[in-house]
Parts: C-alpha cells; sequence; structure tokens
C-alpha cells in the first residue's frame, strides 16, 4: 500500500509553474534529445557564458499557490482606502460600464492581442481605436488623432516636441500655462531639460510673457477650476509663428466649445475618466489631435482606412515611417506602446452612452459642482473662480488641513491645495450624500439643496459653451443597449487574433501567458479606484506593493535599486539614460554627451538617446551579428573625453548569447562610460544571469514582456528602471510622491508618482507564483523551445545567427533573403501566408530586413509548437513550388494570402485551388477544421491608405457590398 501523503505534498500538489509553462516532462526529453542534450542543465551550460552565470540560485520567497496569492493580494489591495476621490487633477472617479469591463478589460481576447502591425488580423481592434481617434478628434475640434499616448503628462511633452518640429522657423521658449496640472508642468520641465528647450511657466490671465515663443500650453479647464477663455492666447501665439497646445478634459468639452474652433493647433489630454479606472495613476490612455498639415508630425501610433485586395475598406497603421524603428534617431518620438486596451475601454464608454449620455453625464457633474460652489459661498466659503466646470478651489483660511481631515473620515478624498484652499473636483460618482458630506467637512450644517440648486444657475462661460456637433458617425448612436454593446464588442473581438486563439511567435516580445490568476486583481476596488494623489496613508497596500515588486525585480537582475515609475519601455529608457546624465554631470563631466548604439540595436535606443540630450554614434555588428569589438575600441578610443554610455541588449537583439558581453562592458568602463543594458530579452536570462553583475549600470525591464503585464493590442506596458547603487540618486523623482524622500530629484518620467501602478499585481503575483526555480526552468524552456524551432527550421530556411555553443537564446532569426532573392517570395508572402496556416506571423524584418525572428516563449506546449514549424515547413514546399515554375510568385497562394471566406464562393481563377487556399496541409487548428481562423479582410494596400490618409470612422457606406 503507498505511503499516505503529507499536508505538504498536498499543498504543493499543483504548483503554478506547471501551469505557465506549457511543456511536460515527456516533451522536454523528446526536445533536448532532438538537441543532443541530456538535461535542461546540460543545454543551459552550452547556451549561457560562464563569464556571465550567476554563482547562486535567486534568493526569492518560497512561491505561493495560485490561492495564496490572490489572497495576499486581495489583503494588499484592502490595505488601501480608495474614499470617493475629489481630488480632481486630471484623475477623476468613473463608472466602467460592467459589458465593457467585463467583455474589454477582463476579455483575453483584448488583453492578450499583440500591436496590430499585421492589420488583416487586428481589424477589431482597429475599428475599436478608429472609434478612440473619431471620439478624441470630434471632441477637440482638430481633424486628426492619434491611436493614444501613455499620459496626459507625457502627451503635453509630446506636444512640446511636436512644436519644436513643426516650427523650426520659431524661436524662444515654450510657455506653459501656471494653471497647467502640476504634474505636467513637471513631466515637461523634465523633458525639456533634456532636450535644451527652454520653458516658461507663467500666468497667462493678461497674455502671454513679452518677447518670442515656440509655442504655449493653455490648460482648458484649468487645474483650479477656471475656464479661461484661450482665443486671444491662440491668437497672441499665431501672430508670433507659434503654435498653440490646449490640454483639455474629454468630459468638458462635451459642454465646452472644442479647442479646435477657437483655433488651437495641438490637444492634448487624457481619457481616463471615459471609464477607465483610477488604477492609482495609470494605465490611462492619453490622447493627441492635431490640425490639418501636421499629421506626419502626431508621435505614436495613428490608425487609417486604407483598401484590401478584394477592393473594400480595410483599417491598418498608418504612416508607419514616423515610427522610431525606421528613423531611428531621427524619429519623432521614442514611443514604442501605446495604451491600447485603456483606449478601447474609453472609445466603448463613448460608444455605449452616445452623445447624449455623455453630455448628460457632463452636465450633471457640472450641476453638482455648481451647487456646491453656491452652498460653501453661502457659508462664507467661496470659490476662486465663479466659471468652471467641475472644480472648485475654496477659500478656507487657516482651515484647509482640518476640511481635508474631516472630508477623509467621512469617506471623501479632497485637494489640499494650500493652508488656506481646498481643491473639489466633482464626477460621475457624485450624488446628493457626497454634496452633503462635504459641506459637513466644512462645517456646514442644515442646508437645503433643493432651493440652492433653483436659485443656482450653471457656471460655465456663455461665450465658450459648445455650438459645434460631436460624435455624429453612426457606431455611437447604434450600441445603447447592453445587448447591442455587447454583441458589438463580440463581433470586434471575433475578428482578431490574439493569445487566446493560438501562438503569437513574435521575437523580442514575448508573448507568453497571461495567467488570470495574475490578472485579476486589478479589478479589486482597493486597486482601481484609488486616486494617484490621495493621502499615504490611504495608499499602504501600494507601498508595500510596489516596495516588495521593486525588491523582487532588484533581486532578479542583480541591481541595487528600481522604481516603477516609468510607464512604457521607451520610458524605462529614457529615465536610464537620464540617470546616467544626471551622475556624469554630477562628477564634473557635463560633457559626456556621447551614447554609443550597436547597429542591431532596437529603433526606440537611439531615439530615447536623443531626447536624453545625447550624440548617437553606431558601433557596428560582426559577421555573426555580435558588437564588433575593434569598432567598439575604436569608438571608444575616438570618444574617450566625451562617451556618456553604450545601449547594448543582451541576449542580443539578433537573439544570440555573445561571449564578449563582459569585456564590451570593460572596455566601455575603462574609457568614461557607463553601461546600458536593454532589458527587452531578459526573458533569456533570469535565474541565470543577472546584467546588474556581468556589467551593467543601468537596464530597464519589459514588465509586459519578461514579467507577464499583457500586450493589450499594443499597450499598457511598464518598463521599470533598475540602476547600481552610484546611479540612485538620479532615478525618476515626483514633486507629489507619497515618499518625501523621491519628492526632489532629475524630475518625473511619467504623470503618477509610480506610473502604471494597477497593473503592478500582475508582475507581483507572477514571480511570488513561480519562486526562484520556477522562474528559473522557465528561462530554460524558453531557450529549449526556441533552440527547438531553430533546429527543426534550420533545415528549411537558414537561421541566421548563433551564439555561445552555436546555440540560439529565446528566440532565432530565420533567414529569407536568398529564397526572396531566388523565388521573389517575400517575408510579406509568407507572413500573411501564415494567418491562411492559422498563425500571427514572427516579427517580420526586424532586426534584420528580409528575416522572421521567432519566439516560441515557456508558455506554449509542443504540439503547438509542432504545428507552428509543420505551417512553416509547409510553406517552404509552397516556396519551393514556385521556384521549380509551377506558380509565379504573383500567381501563387502565397501572394494571395490571407484568404477570406469570400474565396469559398463565386468565381475562381486563379493558378492554386480554393482547398488550397484556405484549406492548406496543417490547417486544420489545433482542435480541427471547425477551429479554422478567417481573417475578415484580404491584404491590405499599405500604400493607398498613406497616399489616402483617413484617419477617422469614415461613412457606413464606404462597407456596402
Amino acid at each position: 500500500m503507498p505511503d499516505r501523503p503529507t499536508l505538504t505534498d498536498l499543498d504543493g500538489a499543483l504548483p503554478f509553474v506547471e501551469r505557465h509553462i506549457g511543456l511536460r516532462e515527456a516533451d522536454i526529453a523528446s526536445m533536448l534529445d532532438r538537441l543532443g542534450f541530456d538535461s535542461l542543465d546540460a543545454l543551459m551550460d552550452a547556451a549561457v557564458p560562464g563569464a556571465i552565470r550567476v554563482a547562486a540560485s535567486l534568493d526569492l520567497p518560497s512561491p505561493l499557490s495560485e490561492e495564496a496569492a490572490a489572497r495576499e493580494l486581495r489583503a494588499i489591495a484592502h490595505a488601501n482606502r480608495p474614499g470617493e476621490a475629489m481630488i480632481g487633477l486630471g484623475y477623476h472617479a468613473t463608472i466602467t460600464p460592467p459589458v465593457v469591463r467585463r467583455n474589454v478589460l477582463e476579455d483575453p481576447s483584448w488583453y492578450t492581442a499583440y500591436t496590430p502591425y499585421q492589420p488583416e488580423i487586428s481589424q477589431g481592434r482597429l475599428e475599436a481605436l478608429l472609434n478612440f481617434q473619431t471620439m478624441v478628434g470630434d471632441l477637440a475640434g482638430l481633424p486628426t488623432a492619434n491611436a493614444s499616448l501613455l499620459d496626459e503628462g507625457t502627451a503635453a511633452a509630446e506636444a512640446m516636441t511636436l512644436v519644436r518640429r513643426a516650427k523650426k522657423s520659431a524661436a524662444g521658449p515654450f510657455v506653459v500655462d501656471a494653471d497647467a496640472l502640476p504634474q505636467t508642468i513637471d513631466v515637461v520641465r523634465t523633458r525639456a531639460e533634456a532636450m535644451g528647450i527652454e520653458v516658461v511657466v507663467a500666468d497667462l490671465t493678461g497674455g502671454l510673457p513679452e518677447g518670442e515663443l515656440c509655442g504655449v500650453l493653455v490648460q482648458y479647464p484649468g487645474a483650479s477650476g477656471r475656464v479661461l477663455d484661450p482665443r486671444p492666447l491662440i491668437e497672441q501665439a499665431h501672430e508670433r509663428n507659434a503654435l498653440a497646445v490646449v490640454a483639455a478634459d474629454l468630459l468638458a468639452l462635451t459642454l465646452l466649445e472644442s479647442p479646435g474652433e477657437l483655433g488651437a493647433d495641438v490637444v492634448v489630454g487624457s481619457s481616463q475618466r471615459f471609464g477607465v479606472p483610477l488604477f492609482y495613476g495609470g494605465p490611462h490612455a492619453g490622447y493627441m489631435a492635431v490640425a490639418a498639415g501636421l499629421e506626419r508630425h502626431l508621435p505614436g501610433r495613428l490608425v487609417g482606412v486604407s483598401v484590401d485586395a478584394e477592393g473594400r475598406p480595410a483599417y491598418r497603421l498608418a504612416l508607419q515611417t514616423r515610427e522610431q524603428h525606421i528613423r531611428r534617431d531621427k524619429a519623432t518620438s521614442n514611443i514604442c506602446t501605446a495604451q491600447v486596451l485603456l483606449a478601447v475601454v474609453a472609445s466603448m464608454y463613448a460608444v455605449y452612452h452616445g452623445p447624449e449620455g455623455l453630455r448628460a453625464i457632463a452636465t450633471r457633474t457640472h450641476r453638482y459642482a455648481a451647487v456646491l460652489a453656491a452652498a460653501l459661498a453661502e457659508a462664507g466659503f467661496p470659490a476662486r473662480h465663479r466659471q468652471f466646470f467641475d472644480t472648485l478651489t475654496v477659500a478656507v483660511p487657516g482651515r484647509a488641513h482640518d476640511v481635508v481631515t474631516a472630508a477623509r473620515g467621512l469617506g471623501l478624498q479632497l485637494r489640499l491645495v494650500d493652508a488656506d484652499h481646498v481643491g473639489i473636483s466633482t464626477s460621475e460618482l457624485t450624488t446628493r450624500s457626497t454634496i452633503a458630506s462635504v459641506l459637513k467637512a466644512f462645517g456646514v450644517a442644515g442646508t437645503d439643496l433643493d432651493a440652492v440648486d433653483a436659485m443656482t444657475p450653471d457656471a460655465l462661460p456663455e461665450q465658450l459653451r459648445r455650438g459645434t456637433p460631436y460624435l455624429t458617425h453612426e457606431v455611437f448612436s447604434t450600441h445603447h443597449s447592453e445587448t447591442a454593446m455587447l454583441r458589438y464588442l463580440r463581433r470586434l473581438s471575433a475578428r482578431d487574433y490574439a493569445l487566446d486563439r493560438g501562438m503569437i511567435p513574435l521575437g523580442s516580445c514575448t508573448m507568453k501567458l497571461n495567467a488570470t490568476t495574475e490578472m485579476e486583481p486589478i479589478s479589486l476596488p482597493g486597486f482601481a479606484d484609488l486616486h494617484p494623489f490621495a493621502p499615504a496613508e490611504d495608499a499602504t497596500g501600494y507601498r508595500q506593493l510596489v516596495d516588495e515588486l521593486e525588491g523582487l525585480l532588484a533581486e532578479v537582475t542583480g541591481y541595487d535599486r528600481v522604481s516603477i515609475q516609468p510607464n512604457a519601455g521607451s520610458q524605462g529608457e529614457l529615465a536610464g539614460l537620464l540617470a546616467i546624465r544626471g551622475y556624469h554631470r554630477a562628477n564634473g563631466e557635463a560633457h559626456r554627451d556621447v551614447c554609443l548604439i550597436p547597429s542591431s540595436a532596437h529603433g526606440t535606443n537611439a531615439a530615447s538617446a536623443v531626447m536624453a540630450g545625447m550624440k548617437v554614434v553606431v558601433v557596428k555588428s560582426g559577421d555573426g551579428g555580435e558588437v564588433d569589438l575593434a569598432d567598439l575600441r575604436a569608438q571608444c578610443e575616438k570618444h574617450a573625453d566625451d562617451l556618456a554610455a553604450i545601449m547594448v541588449t543582451y541576449p542580443s537583439t539578433h537573439g544570440a548569447y555573445e561571449d564578449t558581453i563582459t569585456e564590451l562592458c570593460r572596455v566601455v568602463h575603462d574609457h568614461g562610460g557607463q553601461v546600458y543594458v536593454d532589458g527587452a530579452n531578459l526573458n533569456a536570462l533570469l535565474g541565470y544571469a543577472k546584467p546588474g553583475e556581468f556589467g551593467g549600470d543601468v537596464s530597464h525591464l519589459n514588465l509586459h514582456k519578461t514579467f507577464c503585464i499583457p500586450h493589450g493590442g499594443g499597450g499598457p506596458g511598464v518598463g521599470p528602471v533598475a540602476v547600481r547603487a552610484h546611479l540612485a540618486p538620479y532615478l525618476p523623482s515626483h514633486a507629489m510622491h507619497p515618499e518625501q524622500a523621491k519628492r526632489e530629484g532629475i524630475g518625473p518620467i511619467s504623470a503618477a508618482p509610480y506610473g502604471s501602478a494597477g497593473i503592478l499585481p500582475i508582475s507581483w503575483a507572477y514571480v511570488r507564483l513561480m519562486g526562484a526555480a520556477g522562474l528559473t526552468r522557465a528561462t530554460a524552456v524558453a531557450v529549449l523551445s526556441a533552440n527547438y524551432v531553430a533546429a527543426r527550421l534550420g533545415e528549411h530556411y537558414p537561421v541566421l545567427y548563433r551564439g555561445h555553443g552555436g546555440l540560439v537564446a529565446h528566440e532565432c532569426i530565420l533567414d529569407l533573403r536568398g529564397l526572396t532573392k531566388d523565388t521573389g517570395v517575400s517575408v510579406d508572402d509568407v507572413a500573411k501566408r501564415l494567418i491562411d496556416y492559422g498563425f500571427h506571423a514572427p516579427t517580420m524584418s526586424f532586426p534584420v530586413a528580409g528575416t522572421l525572428m521567432v519566439e516560441p516563449t515557456e508558455s506554449e506546449d509542443l504540439a503547438e509548437i509542432d504545428r507552428f514549424i509543420d505551417a512553416m515547413i509547409a510553406i517552404r514546399g509552397e516556396i519551393d513550388r514556385v521556384a521549380s515554375g509551377e506558380w509565379t510568385p504573383e500567381t501563387s497562394p502565397l501572394r494571395g494570402a490571407p484568404h477570406t471566406s469570400r474565396a469559398l464562393v463565386g468565381d475562381w481563377d486563379r493558378a492554386y485551388t480554393r482547398e488550397e487556399a484556405v484549406f492548406p496541409t496543417g490547417v486544420t487548428g489545433p482542435n480541427g477544421a471547425g477551429d479554422k481562423y478567417w481573417p475578415p479582410v484580404a491584404r491590405i494596400d499599405q500604400a493607398y491608405g498613406d497616399r489616402n490618409l483617413v484617419c477617422a470612422c469614415p461613412p457606413p457606406e464606404a462597407f456596402a457590398e
């Protein structure tokens, strides 16, 4: 009779690591056998250079079970006290419609999707983003809006750099409204200082300051609540050859005239109050809209309308030549991610409520503010401004602290402006009970709110009341019942390919499991409903979460300090480079401004270096893809007096463990530079090597890659920056940081002190669920899977680069250039044909044109990996038929791909059969032909869309048959 299991055995019966890692023991054994290794340890000993291997295992807490992790996160969330947020400053309480919360924010078909670079399989989220752009453009009163930015503060900073690019002839500073959101002012200053742009913060009540200027930013309404007519300021700016930027509240713009109608050139802001939870500051979708003629200066992504091969309208990303992948150090921005998932939520909030519903919400929000202002004034507490939308700055001489404290005791969070003033912002959640509690906090009793309401007029300026229509497109008047909304969301998600359908084998982007246990806590009220400027004592849970996560990330990377403020990888890059810059300046070496960047580097590296005020010098790659050490030494010698840093990705962008990384670090250090190790490929290092120990001084980490925050169709992301101790004093600071010690420094990188804090529970859960052994095993399995793919597909496509031991890291590059030269079949043809086989394409033409970079990740099982390999082998067979002359490239199914369901009906005059088109060998999907993915559109004409730029919802007639 077998021994009875112990309680310890039972507790560990279903470890999470077995849920996260897709391969079973038998799979691992067979894959190792294919590669000629007898264990994962032997494989990793051969793959990872001994010089960088860690001497000891990771020092992490014992892994938690899924239930224990969920229980601990609930306790952490419960330690936060959200109250009712009335602090304002660009962050407002809102209601996420349950149908949107459940079917977008909490739905893996939306949150596990990748950036829509493959538009044929991204039509659902592209339509949702086009709705977002239309919503923003309509409310802002400008023709073109982008598909979201990271937050309002960084959007304003991007507007400043746009102004400088667009108005090269304009001289003088960028003028910022003193009544702008304080965090916006600080983010703009941080960016401007690095780029050598002068910023002047001025009270604009009496007009613009004298002298030259390149642009002006006006807050509308202001942080104090004031609604200033921006027209005179805009006219003055235009008279001086400058551009006018207006930072606007989208909800207020349903009642106030649009900035575009008032003459603004650029409008920026946040869409947070359109149904996106407060999340303690993020993630939230910032926005930017521009006047005609400025489209090509827009940062970030832009969704446009084109046509497919069947002549039907189709959506795609427009004007991609603006992006940093192509323009590098000449890029308009270093932004590589957007806030797609949150932009979708905001757009669907507008779709669900429609123009009348939004106007009703805004009217109600304003009305409560007006009645509250009148009641307080009657009691002797006048508001600073007579005209406002939702925010009051109320005078309470010497009593402001007492009022805020009393309100907190009643469950309300008000803003302490100074010793004599309290800030109050109403919202969608404000009720009569809320108003009564605010009055009680002020010591006002016995107010007849109905009587006050009857005698109180609105407080909106008559000359600024909205007269222009908005949200007139059919989509905003069609889905107001929950049934209609539910079906619309389902229809859009069905058009897309995300991880809920199958493998997304993208190199560099690590599309792995986003476990439900990790995702569920973000909706807990303690995490979702807290204002970023709430009192520190109301955010003790978040403080615990952040402190623990920063400690865990420091341990796994070998660094001394971590800041999680950067809300994207691009922001983490900038923060790391600014830390290096601050360090050199503190040492009296401000002249060190050269940043070495390998030719293979990610495009954001060069763009970030320029934004940090550095000069980019490219280092050559060797024949094997490695950094050319001879050229590195030559460049270091040449720039010995002005070398600031090198940015290097490890394992390399080519997917290889290079033996020379420690030598590279030594050479740069010997010449006075700092080493920035890009953390994009950290998934190949955890448990085996630590950048902070093998020579790195600073790294950013992509929590949306290695640490399981989902990509969300192109965002959210989190890009923490990790540093050695000597760079710690130069990490991002924030004037409203809950920790006093972090309020002074280089300034903020993001608008909120903790960036996108609301999704940090995901990464905390991942590390705590996996533990040291689990993270280490995940790395080994990712490397095993990539080498298995390279071994099997290497017989059909050349594998471009290999590293230590002749092995690849966690990804491999398949070289199609020879096949293209011989047959005319392009990498695009293979990518589109993979759709017919039921797959998202690997990364195309990065880091080498004409190649595919494949990353299977540790979460995929062997059946899915083999299915992908079989599809690629079958496609190679089709390429061979082109090579033999059976088909030309133009008449082959490769060029005809992807094939829609329309291929099943009507005339057929192609050189291949319908069956070959839509049911090629191996296409049946993981569970049979019934699971086949049908792309909603055929191949999209990218050039047509750029020649005929349309970036708002087209009329319904465009989609008529």
